[in-house]
């Protein structure tokens, strides 16, 4: 809640969801208790956009009260799609590297891994990339040796904006 959504919240409503509870009650937000791995039906098809920044990397490994799920972070990003509308747009954010799990902290994902799970789902329309050093590079170009080489980070941090395929 300190991070991006209470920057919206200054100027807008934002719908918030998490698997664990919320205590207080905040303006403009908007707290709904949910597991994404397990999507509520009432949610199909009910928003133009969805932010996951720095979350999905933890769905799955416990950490946060949920379930141990080795498939969760797959479940996420498939539950997501199918909450966007048509054309919608997921603003996403992950941990990019060599492929692994931090104990007790996050998975770790391989840009060309991630390419995969939005292969007939979403349509890439910018990433950006922090590196290992904290440098941004907007706009990164996605050729074949970046991807395969998850742009020389080991513990860097992927920003994608996908649109939702839809047919």
């Amino acid at each position: 809640v300190d991070g991006f959504v209470a920057h919206v919240a200054v100027f807008r409503e934002i719908e918030m969801l998490d698997v664990r509870p919320m205590q207080s009650a905040i303006p403009n937000i908007k707290f709904r208790q949910a597991d994404l791995m397990q999507l509520p039906p009432d949610m199909m098809e009910c928003c133009d956009s969805v932010s996951s920044l720095h979350a999905i990397e933890h769905f799955g490994l416990g950490r946060y009260g949920d379930p141990l799920d080795c498939m969760g972070h797959i479940k996420a990003i498939n539950n997501i799609h199918q909450m966007l509308q048509p054309n919608g747009t997921f603003y996403f954010s992950v941990p990019i590297g060599s492929p692994r799990v931090e104990f007790n902290a996050h998975r770790i994902f391989a840009v060309g891994y991630l390419m995969g799970l939005f292969e007939n789902k979403y349509a890439v329309s910018s990433f950006s990339y922090v590196d290992d050093k904290g440098d941004f590079f907007e706009n990164a170009a996605m050729d074949t040796i970046s991807v395969k080489e998850n742009f020389g980070c080991y513990d860097g941090c992927g920003i994608f904006v996908l649109k939702k395929i839809t047919g």
